[in-house]
């Protein structure tokens, strides 16, 4: 068990401690963790800090997490699962139309609800992560998207080979405006996940089977 106590002029006025679990701890440090990493970014966060805000001392948070690099590590994990689940879903719908609509807003609403855990994943990762960015995360939405986009290809009598092409450009477009919107929010997510849509659904339902590129 963990114990915190505020500071006090004298005994009278201490205010009573506050009893924690070691999974409530850990729980704790999360989110203080996500919060600062959220301020200011992996270099600039500290121990110091998340040890401060949480009223225990830095061997705690080394005791849980090894250090910054293993609580960030965990955070990353969290919104990386959180995110791709909400990607998954998106994904399961019959319609074609309907599942590019749920993913562009599956994004927003990720975006809207845990925007400290968005900022965390589009910033740079410690150059020791091999796994658990961002880029890695869209790469997974790609993998899925362009494995729909090949079975409406070839159904259309177009080349399925080129499904991860246009499957990069759409989660992009996606990505990029979730980006902007981060700091924008207006208009409404559903209102842009309508016009990222329009964009895109009406350019593939007139795809021609052989694109070139005009001549001047």
């Amino acid at each position: 068990m963990y114990y915190v106590s505020k500071p006090s002029q004298n005994h009278a006025d201490r205010s009573p401690r506050v009893r924690m679990t070691g999974t409530q701890r850990r729980e704790q440090l999360i989110e203080i963790g996500r919060a600062i990493f959220a301020e200011r970014g992996y270099e600039a966060a500290s121990i110091e800090e998340i040890a401060h805000r949480a009223q225990v001392s830095k061997p705690v948070v080394y005791e849980h997490f090894g250090g910054k690099e293993g609580l960030y590590a965990v955070v990353v994990d969290r919104e990386m699962s959180t995110l791709m689940s909400m990607i998954s879903a998106s994904l399961t719908q019959n319609r074609s139309r309907v599942r590019v609509e749920r993913v562009a807003l599956a994004l927003l609403t990720y975006v809207e609800e845990r925007t400290d855990g968005f900022r965390i994943l589009v910033r740079d990762s410690p150059v020791t992560a091999e796994e658990g960015t961002y880029s890695s995360l869209l790469n997974e939405a790609v993998r899925q998207v362009a494995h729909i986009l090949a079975g409406d290809f070839s159904r259309r009598g177009f080349d399925p080979d080129l499904a991860p092409l246009y499957a990069q450009a759409l989660v992009g477009m996606v990505a990029t405006a979730a980006t902007w919107w981060l700091d924008e929010r207006s208009p409404s997510k559903e209102v842009v996940a309508a016009h990222l849509v329009n964009l895109c659904w009406n350019g593939l339902t007139h795809l021609e089977a052989d694109p070139q590129l005009g001549t001047s």
